[in-house]
C-alpha cells in the first residue's frame, strides 16, 4: 500500500488582532497560508513549527499551546495531518534568508483575510485561526 498521510505544522502568530502568515508561490499563484510546512526526519514537532516559522517568515517565536489536529485532504489527492500551534512573536531576525518561493511575511486580520478567502492556501488557514479566536488550547505537554 502506498498511501500515507503527510505530518506538517503550522503556527498561528497573533498580535494586536493581527496574524502573521505567509504570502508564498503555489503552482506560480500567490497564496496566504500559517507558516507551515513539513516534519522532518528526527525532528520533533514543536522544533518543526519553530523552524517552519522562522524559515517562512524571519521570526523567532515561541510556542504557548496547541490549537488543534485537522485532517484535510486536498483537491490532488494528498492528505495532510496539521498540528497547529500558538505562538507568541519574540523577535525578527535581520536579514534572514527565506525558504525559496517564501515572498514574505504578513500581518494581516481576520476581516483582511476574509476579503482575500481566494488566496487563502487551504480552508485550515481560516480554521486555524477561528479555532485560536475561539479560545481553546490545549498545553504544548499534549505533544509528546
Amino acid at each position: 500500500m502506498d498511501w500515507q498521510a503527510h505530518i506538517t505544522v503550522a503556527t498561528i502568530v497573533e498580535n494586536n488582532g493581527l496574524f502573521l502568515l505567509v504570502e508564498e508561490l503555489q503552482d506560480g499563484r500567490r497564496v496566504l497560508n500559517q507558516p507551515a510546512g513539513h516534519l522532518e526526519p528526527n525532528e520533533s514537532l514543536t522544533e518543526a513549527a519553530l523552524r517552519e516559522t522562522l524559515e517562512e517568515t524571519g521570526w523567532q517565536v515561541e510556542l504557548t499551546a496547541v490549537i488543534g489536529i485537522y485532517l484535510y485532504r486536498a483537491p490532488n489527492g494528498v492528505t495532510y495531518q496539521r498540528i497547529c500551534f500558538a505562538a507568541r512573536a519574540l523577535q525578527p531576525v535581520a536579514d534572514y534568508q527565506l525558504d525559496e518561493g517564501i515572498i514574505g511575511p504578513r500581518w494581516l486580520s481576520r476581516e483582511q483575510l476574509l476579503e482575500r478567502q481566494a488566496c487563502l492556501r487551504s480552508p485550515l488557514v481560516l480554521r486555524c485561526i477561528d479555532d485560536y479566536l475561539g479560545k481553546e488550547r490545549f498545553p504544548l505537554s499534549l505533544v509528546r
